[in-house]
């Protein structure tokens, strides 16, 4: 007779255990790729708090999980405590790095007075453009009505007309506020960027700037206008020299002035999936720093008496690392282009101690040095998903299969398996970094390119042996006039990255799409997708669901009716689609939600949808009579209306006033400039009981970022 049943059981659990632990032991050398993880973590933690910590508890738990860590390193004979409490260390670590950031980035906000101030200050540098035009970047030295102390480090104002040069010195009358708050409840936060960027006020010109008699800057700003001045003086010679249709793409990609790319491209290239080129980021920096690593190894390999003398690999990394440096400077210092430039450099430097240019161990470390120098970046959606694309990119690297040489093979046959081998890498690696940015690109934008793998496919190897390596020596010599000829070679591989572009987005379905999922989602992906990359062994596979969960969470409910963060704008959900009362309001707010919802915008500014259910005016609507269940009123002036269409509208159930309400209303609900005040923007759910309102500036909290916005 067999053993009995429990004890068949009892050896088969044994052995399972015994195969576990076998799969966990294998990842005892993994620990430091984790540590980035639990650093990430513990700055998005501080990041995600409604409730600003102070300093002191942070660095007490620093400081008690180091002594932990030390003494679980030194004492503890179990691998699984001692990582443990080093990754503990290492998440304290990242939340007071993280505070630590916040204390040294304060300084003044606007006031949200909506007041117009004359401003008068040095042009720091040309922004990226908004939808009214263009927009410069200006250190303040006087703000009307406000205290030195008062006055912001930095403020944003879009212009009339051509923009200054960095490094004048002008006055101007402007509207100023602070940075907007999240468009909808949950939504990125874009004031919690500008805040780390020292962008304490955005706004836009009332008139035309004047030249301004200011003192001298400090030196260290003098030098900042100086270099900027010489990127916007290069970007201005590279769109000249390549023509109109490639010089905007050409400047962006050389120098990160988008100024000069006309929107029709910027929206052929997100539709394609191809917006990643028009950023200074990775590839860009990968693709300079190896041009001038091959280019000075092919040099000193083809001269002798270096050859003999001088390691070729290790001079060629050194001469990559200053050519990525220069780059960086060049490209502006924003924060995508110094991940990109941390990432390689670390690379390179790995050549120089003869260590694997590209590992994990290496990826990690640049993580790390990326979240010291910017922990806000952990909840950026560039830093997740370029640190996501390469982590899989070099776990590809990894586990590719690298086949024996074979010798004395006829070079057409070697000429075919090398194009083979080259084929199946490409299709590898832009179905890998898709699979990898998709849930990112899904929660943040709500966007798939349905033919991105096909045009990233086509356009890797235009930017990656003719554009980029033509617009670096077109850089270079464009300043001497002498850049026309590799700069026209730039402009043809633009030109086809283009025309790749526009066939994609003209090609049905462009993009889809998708709403957002709930924000634990996304933390949920990553962390699978870090899990296959990282784990060693089958159990990595458990990582594929949890990868998955931005695609598989199901979606709450869409709210019946957004309202921006003013009141100034508010939509109804009729359906799959998005209805705005005042279409021509709020235009970034209103897409920036709708998509998030998944919810279709009318073309252009078509209300005929609108009045159908509303009776509207120049500055207000009310519910016509065929509104039936939308009895809303909405005013947008910042004068409350007259009594009579005041009465009008408060027949409504909801009345919703961008003006403070200091009449009687006979409406069961009424949403005046006081909540948003306090509020922000606002979702809103329709209930038999009434209405369910989520304000965004409950989600926020009290941060050092929303103080001084609305709500605070």
């Amino acid at each position: 007779m067999g053993a009995p049943l429990s004890t068949r059981l009892s050896r088969l659990a044994r052995s399972r255990g015994a195969w576990l632990a076998g799969q966990v032991a294998q990842q005892a050398d993994r620990t430091p790729l984790w540590t980035p993880v639990a650093y990430g973590g513990g700055a998005a933690i501080y990041l995600a708090l409604r409730v600003e910590p102070p300093l002191w508890p942070l660095a007490l738990a620093a400081l008690a999980a180091l002594l932990g860590a030390a003494v679980a390193t030194f004492k503890s004979q179990n691998r699984a405590v001692t990582a443990g409490a080093i990754l503990l260390a290492f998440l304290a670590a990242g939340a007071l790095v993280a505070k630590s950031r916040t204390l040294q980035a304060a300084a003044p906000l606007a006031p949200a007075d909506e007041a117009t101030r004359l401003v008068s200050g040095y042009v720091l540098d040309i922004d990226s453009p908004g939808a009214a035009g263009p927009r410069v970047l200006i250190a303040p030295v006087t703000v009307g009505g406000l205290a030195p102390d008062e006055t912001p480090e930095r403020v944003r104002l879009g212009l009339r007309g051509q923009p200054p040069a960095p490094g004048s010195s002008i006055v101007v009358r402007a509207r100023l506020n602070p940075p907007p708050g999240p468009a909808s409840p949950g939504a990125y936060d874009f004031a919690r960027d500008a805040y780390f960027h020292g962008i304490g006020g955005v706004g836009f010109a009332v008139g035309r700037p004047r030249e301004a008699y200011l003192p001298d800057p400090p030196w260290r700003l003098a030098a900042t206008m100086r270099l900027n001045a010489m990127r916007w003086s290069l970007a201005q010679k590279i769109h000249e020299q390549t023509g109109p249709r490639a010089g905007g793409l050409a400047a962006a990609m050389v120098t990160g002035h988008e100024a000069f790319v006309p929107p029709e491209q910027v929206e052929a290239m997100r539709a394609s999936g191809l917006a990643h080129l028009i950023s200074i980021s990775g590839l860009h920096m990968a693709i300079v720093g190896g041009f001038v690593f091959a280019a000075v190894r092919l040099a000193l390999a083809a001269w002798p008496w270096a050859a003999l003398r001088v390691s070729g690999k290790k001079a060629a990394a050194g001469a990559a690392i200053g050519a990525t440096l220069a780059y960086l400077a060049l490209s502006g210092g924003d924060a995508p282009a110094v991940r990109a430039a941390v990432t390689a450099i670390v690379a390179f430097a790995a050549i120089l101690a003869d260590r694997r240019a590209l590992s994990l161990r290496n990826l990690a470390l640049a993580a790390l040095v990326v979240i010291t120098l910017q922990p806000e970046a952990v909840a950026q959606p560039g830093f997740q998903m370029s640190f996501a694309a390469t982590a899989a990119l070099v776990a590809l690297a990894e586990a590719w299969p690298r086949p024996a040489r074979e010798i004395s093979v006829p070079w057409p046959i070697r000429f075919a398996q090398a194009a083979g081998v080259w084929l199946a890498l490409s299709i590898g690696v832009s179905l890998v970094a898709g699979l990898a940015t998709g849930p990112f690109a899904i929660q943040h934008f709500n966007r798939v390119s349905t033919w991105g793998l096909p045009a990233n496919l086509v356009a890797a190897p235009i930017s990656s042996f003719v554009m980029m390596p033509a617009l670096a020596i077109g850089a270079v010599l464009a300043p001497f006039d002498l850049g026309e000829a590799p700069l026209a070679v730039a402009a043809v591989g633009i030109e086809g990255i283009l025309r790749v572009a526009e066939l994609a987005a003209r090609s049905p379905p462009p993009t889809l799409t998708v709403a957002s999922a709930p924000s634990l989602a996304l933390p949920v992906a990553f962390l699978g997708i870090l899990v296959l990359c990282a784990w060693r062994g089958p159990l990595r596979w458990l990582g594929l669901p949890l990868a998955l969960a931005v695609n598989l969470w199901p979606r709450p409910a869409p709210p019946d009716l957004w309202i921006a963060d003013d009141g100034g704008a508010v939509a109804i959900r009729e359906g799959r689609a998005a209805v705005a009362l005042r279409p021509d309001a709020k235009a970034f707010a209103l897409e920036f939600w709708s998509r998030r919802r998944a919810l279709a915008l009318p073309e252009g500014e078509d209300t005929a949808q609108r009045d159908r259910l509303f009776a509207c005016d120049r500055w207000s609507c009310a519910p016509s009579e065929a509104a039936g269940e939308w009895s809303i009123g909405t005013a947008w002036s910042k004068r409350l209306p007259d009594a009579e269409r005041l009465a009008e509208l408060c027949r409504a159930d909801l009345v919703i006033l961008r003006s403070t309400l200091t009449a009687p209303c006979a409406a069961p609900a009424v949403l005046d400039a006081r909540d948003f005040a306090r509020g922000g923007s606002a979702e809103l759910w329709r209930t038999p009981e009434g209405w369910t309102v989520r304000w965004a500036n409950d989600l926020r909290g009290r941060r050092p970022w929303t103080l001084s916005g609305s709500g605070g």
